[in-house]
C-alpha cells in the first residue's frame, strides 16, 4: 500500500469539488473579518482574552515539555479532523464541518485583533512566527475534509469499500495534522522555549 498514492488521492478528490472549496474558503474569510469586527462586543472581547492568554501562557510560553504541548495539540486538531470527516457520513451532518469552521473562523479574527492590540510586539512576533502560519494550515486541512465530506455525504453508504475509504482519508489527514504540529513544535523550541523545556 503506497501511502503517497493515497495522499495524492485525497487531494485530487478534494480540488474536484472546486465549488465546496470556493463555498467554505469564502466562508471562512467572512467570518474571520466579522471576529475581528465583533471582538469588541463585552462577552466577545473578554472570550478571546482568554483564548490569547491561554495560547501564551499554555503554548507559547509554557514551563511544560515541547513534547507535551505537541501531543496535546496534535490530538485537538485529530478531534476537528475527525469531526470534519466524520460529517460526510449523512447530508444532517453535514452542520458539523461547518460549525467547526465558523467557529474556527470567527476566533481566528478575534483572536489576530487581541493580539496586535494587547500585546503589541510581542503579540505580532508570536502571530507572525507562530499563530498565524500554524492556524492557516490547519485550517486548509479543514476545509479541504469538509470538501471531502461533501462529495462524499450525496453517496456514503455504510458498506466496506466506503468506510475503509473513509477511514484511509481519516489516515491521511490525521498524518498530514501531525506534520502542521511538528512543525509547530520545532517552532516553540527555537524561538520560545528555553532548552530545558524541549525535553
Amino acid at each position: 500500500m503506497d501511502p503517497f498514492f493515497h495522499v495524492r488521492d485525497v487531494f485530487s478528490r478534494a480540488f474536484e469539488r472546486k465549488r465546496a472549496l470556493v463555498i467554505f474558503a469564502a466562508g471562512f474569510l467572512v467570518c474571520v473579518v466579522l471576529g475581528a469586527v465583533f471582538v469588541k462586543t463585552p462577552a466577545g472581547y473578554d472570550y478571546h482574552l482568554r483564548l490569547c492568554e491561554r495560547f501564551l501562557d499554555r503554548v507559547c510560553f509554557s514551563e511544560r515539555s515541547v513534547f507535551v504541548i505537541f501531543f496535546e495539540r496534535t490530538a485537538g486538531n485529530a478531534l476537528l479532523l475527525a469531526l470534519v470527516l466524520l460529517g460526510g457520513m449523512h447530508y444532517a451532518c453535514l452542520t458539523v464541518p461547518t460549525v467547526v469552521l465558523f467557529y474556527r473562523s470567527c476566533t481566528f479574527g478575534g483572536s489576530l485583533v487581541i493580539f496586535f492590540s494587547v500585546y503589541k510586539l510581542t503579540g505580532a512576533l508570536v502571530v507572525f512566527a507562530l499563530y498565524l502560519p500554524v492556524h492557516i494550515l490547519t485550517d486548509c486541512l479543514l476545509i479541504l475534509g469538509a470538501a471531502l465530506s461533501c462529495g462524499r455525504a450525496r453517496r456514503f453508504r455504510f458498506c466496506a469499500d466506503d468506510v475503509r475509504l473513509l477511514v484511509l482519508d481519516l489516515l491521511v489527514f490525521l498524518a498530514l495534522a501531525v506534520l502542521v504540529c511538528l512543525a509547530e513544535a520545532i517552532l516553540l523550541s527555537a524561538l520560545f522555549h528555553p532548552i530545558g523545556n524541549i525535553i
